[in-house]
């Protein structure tokens, strides 16, 4: 019932000359596996754009050269080494103040640096927070790094730099640690489209590294859906903010 009400609204949307813009982004990739290739097929089959969140530490030439033919996928900044730093039972986060702050900015301008030179003008100055969880003070250097844009999730709140969220994680890590269920996933996508104040735009977040038959069905059936539904726009993040090349 779920998936019906959804296309019911978006065929709603499409009917007043409406739109929603979203957008794709999947963590944890260091290097081409099986995995990606279904990720990177998936999203080209559909033709919709991906930003790919690339842990720099022990990233290299070998995802550089497979993702030079792939025209809609960008390349953002995933920390440095998905590694927690924080002390149980704390939560698991990297860019935390465990450390001192220099020793985390110096590693991530070391991973900005990386891969704008890996990937090129496939790079944009994201950063996505490995766990999605950045200390205040972390956030503030940024911009000095030559971050433009952060990326977290859930709905976007003022910060020193513009954020595009992700707001619908198709993983279940509280309980079965694989896909969750779609008619889940379809009911909180429409409640998202009926919110307000409206999203700018709604990001959906992957993690292919840990994709099991339910959560890859769920992608499949999702972008089928709304890749060429008239009330869709699959948007790369450079597009989504202005002045994100660099």
């Amino acid at each position: 019932m779920s998936r019906a009400a959804l296309q019911q609204h978006l065929d709603h949307l499409a009917e007043q000359g409406r739109h929603v813009d979203l957008w794709l982004r999947d963590d944890d990739a260091v290097r081409p596996t099986p995995a990606l290739e279904q990720l990177l097929g998936l999203a080209a089959r559909h033709e919709v754009p991906l930003t790919l969140a690339v842990i720099p530490e022990e990233t290299g030439e070998d995802l550089a050269e497979r993702l030079t033919a792939e025209r809609r996928v960008d390349v953002a900044v995933h920390g440095w080494s998905h590694r927690s730093y924080s002390t149980p039972p704390a939560k698991k986060q990297e860019l935390g103040r465990d450390r001192p702050l220099d020793v985390v900015l110096d590693e991530l301008s070391a991973g900005f640096r990386k891969l704008h030179a890996l990937h090129g003008a496939g790079f944009v100055p994201m950063l996505v927070p490995p766990w999605n969880r950045i200390a205040p003070q972390i956030v503030a250097a940024l911009p000095g790094l030559g971050f433009r844009l952060l990326s977290v999730f859930g709905r976007e709140t003022p910060a020193a730099l513009p954020l595009l969220n992700t707001h619908l994680d198709i993983m279940d890590w509280h309980g079965i640690h694989g896909g969750r269920p779609a008619d889940s996933l379809h009911a909180e996508l429409l409640e998202h489209l009926r919110a307000e104040p409206r999203l700018a735009a709604i990001g959906v977040l992957t993690h292919h590294l840990v994709h099991d038959a339910t959560a890859w069905a769920f992608l499949e059936e999702l972008l089928a859906l709304t890749a060429r539904h008239p009330a869709c726009r699959w948007r790369r993040a450079r597009d989504l903010v202005p002045g994100l090349a660099i």
